[in-house]
C-alpha cells in the first residue's frame, strides 16, 4: 500500500512535468528584448538571443523590440529669432535602448511613445530655430541643424528608454504668403556681397598691376643706365685700341683713307646714277687723279 502511494506520488509529479515543461521555455529573437515579471514586477531583461527558463505560473514575459523605427513628425509652424514664419515638416528613426524604463513609463506601447517623441522633436525644433534668424536657419540646414534638433530631442526623451537616433528635415519652408519676397532679398543680399568681393578683388587687382608697373620702370631705368654706361666704356675702349693702332702719322693717313672710303661706298648705294665731285687736294681725289 506504501509503495502505490510512492509511485503514485511520483506519476502526479510526472505528469505535472509534462505539462508545465511547455511553458518553461522562452525564445528571446535577435531583434527584440524579453523583460521577465515575477507577480508584476520586473526581475530581470534578456537581450541577447537564445532558449531561456523561466518558472510557469510565476513568470510572465514581455517582448519589446529592437528594431530601429520610423515615425513621420507632422508639419508645424516655428518662429525665429527675427520673427519670421517658417513651416519645418521632418521625420525622426528611433529605437529602445532602456526596456525597463520604457515598460515603466509607457507600458511599451508604441503610440504613447510616438506621442512623446513628436512633443520632444517639436520642442528641440521650436527651441533651435527660436535661436537662429531665418537667413541662419536657411544656411544650416542640413547636417548642421539637424544634429541639434536630434541632441535637444533627446535629452528631454531620454525619462522613456526611448533615443531618437537621427532626425531628417523633408522640408524647412516658408510660408507661400512671403516666399517670393525672402527668396528676393536673399538673392538681393548676395549679389551685394559677390559686388563688394568684386569690388575688392579688382581694387586688389589694380593695386598689383601698378606696382609691377612701377617695379618694371624701375628696372628698366636701372637697365638702361647700365647698358649707357657699358656702351660709353665700350667706346672709350675702342678708341683706345684705334689710338693705340694708328699711334703714327703712316698709320693715321692710311686710316683716315679707310674712312673715306667708307665714306664713298655708303654713298655710291641705292638705284640710279651717281655723281661725286672731289676735290683734287682731298686724299680719294690725289688717288684718283694721280697718274
Amino acid at each position: 500500500m506504501k509503495n502505490f502511494a510512492v509511485k503514485g506520488a511520483l506519476l502526479l509529479v510526472g505528469v505535472v512535468l509534462l505539462l508545465t515543461l511547455p511553458f518553461s521555455f522562452y525564445v528571446v529573437g535577435p531583434n527584440e528584448y524579453a523583460a521577465v515579471f515575477k507577480f508584476g514586477k520586473i526581475v530581470r531583461v534578456e537581450d541577447t538571443p537564445g532558449i531561456k527558463y523561466k518558472v510557469p505560473s510565476v513568470h510572465t514575459v514581455q517582448y519589446i523590440s529592437k528594431k530601429l523605427h520610423l515615425y513621420d513628425i507632422p508639419r508645424s509652424g516655428v518662429i525665429t529669432k527675427d520673427k519670421k514664419s517658417m513651416i519645418a515638416d521632418n521625420y525622426v528613426t528611433w529605437r529602445v535602448v532602456d526596456p525597463v524604463k520604457y515598460i515603466q513609463t509607457l507600458n511599451a506601447i508604441e503610440p504613447r511613445a510616438r506621442e512623446r517623441i513628436e512633443a520632444a522633436v517639436y520642442n528641440a525644433i521650436k527651441n533651435v530655430i527660436s535661436s537662429m534668424t531665418q537667413d541662419e536657419v536657411i544656411e544650416a540646414r542640413g547636417g548642421k541643424l539637424s544634429t541639434k534638433i536630434a541632441e535637444d530631442s533627446n535629452s528631454d526623451i531620454g525619462m522613456y528608454g526611448i533615443m531618437i537616433v537621427q532626425t531628417e528635415m523633408k522640408a524647412l519652408d516658408l510660408p507661400d504668403d512671403n516666399k517670393s519676397a525672402v527668396y528676393e532679398r536673399m538673392i538681393s543680399e548676395r549679389q551685394n556681397i559677390a559686388a563688394s568681393y568684386t569690388a575688392e578683388g579688382n581694387s586688389e587687382a589694380q593695386k598689383i598691376r601698378n606696382r609691377t608697373d612701377r617695379e618694371a620702370a624701375i628696372k628698366s631705368a636701372e637697365a638702361e643706365q647700365k647698358a649707357a654706361v657699358l656702351i660709353a666704356e665700350g667706346e672709350a675702349q675702342y678708341m683706345k685700341i684705334l689710338q693705340s693702332a694708328y699711334d703714327t702719322p703712316e698709320k693715321a693717313e692710311f686710316y683716315n683713307f679707310l674712312r673715306s672710303l667708307d665714306a664713298l661706298k655708303k654713298s655710291m648705294k641705292g638705284k640710279g646714277e651717281k655723281v661725286i665731285i672731289l676735290d683734287k687736294n682731298s686724299s680719294l681725289g690725289k688717288i684718283l687723279y694721280s697718274e
